[in-house]
């Protein structure tokens, strides 16, 4: 990825920048991601070197740490999008937020003994460009 990134929010309040290089992308498919996503599993990008940079509403993001687990996720407090998450020596960015393509392809598929037992039938589904209908 660019060594300069850009994401907001799906309503617009929170939006940021992410500075140097975007290192790990995975995908993973623990309960807690598929609660935390309401889908199959978490997409984020991971950098031990980035810099994150909020361009506003930062003032809008709760934060929900699972307790006595590494499980940490933020959010837009109005429309509960997830924003990147960082801490000492670690950014993580959730790939649907990034409004800058995302340009790698993910390093791996994480926690696959605990994948929705729906998510093996996926690829047998139809594919639309838009809406079905």
């Amino acid at each position: 990825m660019a060594d300069m990134c850009s994401g907001s929010c799906l309503c617009g309040a929170v939006s940021y920048e992410i500075e140097g290089p975007l290192q790990q992308f995975f995908l993973c498919h623990c309960h807690r991601c598929q609660k935390g996503t309401g889908s199959a599993h978490a997409a984020n990008l991971f950098s031990s070197e980035a810099q994150l940079n909020w361009l506003s509403g930062s003032d809008n993001i709760s934060t929900y740490a699972v307790e006595g687990t590494r499980h940490v996720r933020s959010f837009c407090k109005s429309c509960g999008s997830p924003v990147p998450v960082a801490g000492p020596g670690l950014v993580m960015v959730p790939a649907g937020s990034l409004d800058t393509p995302v340009d790698v392809k993910p390093n791996a598929h994480l926690c696959m003994a605990d994948a929705a037992n729906w998510e093996e039938k996926m690829p047998d589904a139809p594919k639309f460009d838009g809406m079905p209908g």
